[in-house]
């Protein structure tokens, strides 16, 4: 039995099992051999892509009428457990499927949906979505990349950074100004499809110190133009409003990563100091180190308990805002700490990248970050004291 396991949460179906398990097979053939080459080479295969799609793994919340799996929330929030407890952190698959796809889902015209989303499904299309610039950080209304009218297309100028997947990703959901006069309410988002776009141009892979297989990318935008008909939606000025929609469900993915790395490196330690000795025992048996491991499995299962009923809000169209920002930081400083605390117990193994709980560690540290800070997040909860 294993030290972390607990009572399925009510959405864990038989069929739900069956996925996941299938899923976990999947990531352990295609993914887990090759760890060690991406995280080297700064990008997984874009072949694995198109595996993921031919095995249903990609945007399992699309609906079948446009080539999706036609699953929900649970299905997502097992793609992403699977894959970041078997170590496979550096796909940036979360924001592919629960980040782009929806965005498309909710908004986009029913031609949009239908042209766009079976290619996001079978990973054809890779997606990611360009809203950070240098100098903006969390306040998304001061983007200055701009996309201007001009006949029957929109010329976008500006350029981005911290984008994932923004090495491989050929299709591109851009935050931009319509009109800089409104704030705002002046805020798009225009899709580029960079096969097609002249003027996108990529910038460096940037080097980070965690998520070393995810391509994470600065991009630039000089006179693109697109077709007025890749402005997402039929309507100029939505997109602020469409971005802040879409947070919740958003940040819920970010603390299912967190307690899912929380629970494997839990795992991971408690084996690790069942073999180790040290003064002729193992060193679980020393009071402090099983002290340690008791508090770290208590902060995680409570964890756990709090995202499982997130999803099922969410699944029932009732996480809010505050509860997600909740979910967000509490797990993500939690995550941060109780794998700390785990790295400590390996002593000086704990800092080989060798070991699993080194990556871990280094992985960890952006999720207080991206998804909106965690001061952010305080912020938004703090408006309801």
């Amino acid at each position: 039995m294993s030290a972390m396991e607990m009572e399925r949460p009510s959405y864990m179906t038989e069929d739900l099992q069956i996925f996941k398990d299938a899923v976990g097979r999947f990531l352990e053939k295609e993914a887990v051999p090759h760890g060690e080459r991406w995280n080297k080479e700064g990008q997984i295969d874009r072949s694995f892509w198109n595996k993921a799609g031919e095995h249903g793994l990609l945007c399992t919340m699309i609906p079948e009428e446009y080539g999706g799996p036609g699953g929900n929330f649970a299905h997502q929030a097992v793609v992403t457990d699977e894959a970041t407890r078997k170590g496979v952190q550096g796909w940036g698959e979360s924001v592919h499927s629960c980040i782009v796809a929806p965005y498309v889902l909710h908004y986009g015209t029913e031609e949009q949906k239908r042209r766009w989303l079976p290619k996001l499904v079978s990973g054809e299309y890779v997606g990611a979505i360009a809203m950070t610039e240098p100098g903006t950080g969390s306040d998304l209304q001061s983007v200055r990349t701009s996309a201007k009218l001009d006949g029957n297309e929109y010329v976008i100028n500006g350029s981005k950074t911290f984008i994932t997947n923004g090495q491989q990703a050929n299709f591109i959901i851009v935050v931009a100004k319509t009109d800089p006069e409104k704030g705002a309410r002046g805020t798009s988002l225009m899709v580029v499809e960079t096969d097609e776009a002249e003027g996108f141009r990529r910038g460096r892979n940037l080097e980070k110190i965690g998520l070393k297989a995810q391509d994470t990318s600065e991009m630039f935008f000089d006179e693109v133009r697109i077709p007025t008909t890749n402005l997402l939606g039929d309507e100029e000025g939505r997109g602020f409003f469409q971005l802040m929609e879409q947070l919740p469900q958003e940040r819920l993915i970010i603390a299912v990563q967190a307690v899912a790395a929380m629970e494997a490196a839990v795992e991971e330690t408690v084996n690790y100091t069942k073999e180790r000795k040290a003064f002729g025992k193992p060193i679980i048996n020393f009071q402090n180190t099983a002290f340690k491991l008791a508090e770290c499995k208590t902060e995680t299962r409570v964890a756990r308990v709090f995202v499982n009923k997130c999803s099922e809000l969410l699944l029932k169209g009732k996480l809010d805002v505050e509860t997600a920002a909740m979910a967000k930081w509490w797990t993500t400083q939690k995550q941060n700490e109780v794998i700390d605390e785990c790295l400590q117990l390996f002593g000086g193994y704990g800092y080989m990248m060798e070991y699993p709980i080194a990556r871990f560690f280094t992985d960890a540290r952006v999720q207080k970050i991206y998804g909106g800070t965690n001061e952010i997040m305080k912020e938004l909860i703090s408006r309801n004291l």
